[in-house]
């Protein structure tokens, strides 16, 4: 991947590995393997506050901080404590009221 742009090597990369391993960030396997999905939605989440460059060798180094940052945040704490999924920020079982009245057959579709 060494032949392409910024750009382009960022749409063939696919997991957290492939990601880590680009930027020559160091990692513990374990600690990826759990966290692979936090890892990379907290990446995505610092890329969409950064402010970009548009020079490549100036968007290389943020990037590579940025997931620096986001794997050192479940080398440090765990997926609960971080709650980077919506799930993890539902307290309670979210309930939806459906009246009977709203509730219709298709004859069509029951035949």
């Amino acid at each position: 991947m060494d032949e392409l742009t910024l750009d382009e090597a960022m749409e063939e990369l696919v997991s957290a590995e492939d990601f880590l391993n680009y930027f020559g960030i160091e990692y513990d396997l374990s600690v990826v393997h759990v966290n692979r999905l936090h890892i990379l939605q907290r990446y995505h989440d610092y890329l969409g506050k950064a402010a970009l460059p548009e020079p490549e060798d100036e968007r290389r180094v943020i990037y590579t901080t940025l997931l620096t940052q986001a794997y050192q945040d479940f080398v440090k704490s765990d997926a609960l404590t971080e709650k980077v999924f919506k799930v993890f920020h539902m307290h309670e079982p979210q309930v939806k009221f459906v009246p009977i009245s709203s509730i219709t057959v298709n004859k069509k579709d029951a035949a």
